[in-house]
């Protein structure tokens, strides 16, 4: 039994999840065998609630119990991308402007942590504003391709 392409799963199951009113961020397998889970990472606009994890769990079951593209036995998990969530793409960085960000980059042969305020982004760099003192804050551009890491970081 070889583990399925969470790409082609993605592929087969994201049209019909985003009629349902979500979209799939990630697809992830874990495990072999019996104890195998597919996991669905799901979002939307105003972020996700449970009727929305059921209802994307029941949609997904139904695609993947008519096409049956995995030949072993899994446990199916649909769940949000949580607060502090990963900023994969061009859309979640545009949807990140105005949040505050964790980013680990490349800098020269080392690495830099930079946490602030994503001011903006597009292209190749984003904006951030980060604090250089108490009261004193400062723009860093960084180029997209730098950033090794990013996350959300939830505002308390």
């Amino acid at each position: 039994m070889t583990a399925p392409d969470p790409t082609a799963l993605g592929n087969l199951l994201r049209p019909a999840l985003e009629q349902s009113g979500v979209e799939l961020i990630e697809v992830q397998w874990r495990g072999g065998g019996r104890g195998s889970i597919l996991r669905l990472v799901i979002d939307r606009p105003g972020g996700v609630d449970l009727d929305d994890c059921e209802r994307a769990s029941m949609t997904a079951s139904a695609i993947l119990d008519a096409y049956d593209p995995i030949d072993q036995g899994y446990a199916l998990e649909v769940s949000s991308p949580g607060a502090e969530r990963a900023i994969r793409s061009e859309a979640e960085w545009r949807a990140a402007v105005g949040r505050r960000v964790h980013l680990r980059v490349r800098s020269g042969e080392a690495e830099q942590v930079l946490e602030g305020r994503l001011l903006a982004a597009g292209g190749e760099t984003l904006e951030v504003e980060i604090r250089s003192g108490k009261s004193r804050s400062r723009s860093v551009t960084v180029p997209v391709a730098d950033v090794l890491a990013a996350r959300i970081v939830v505002d308390i």
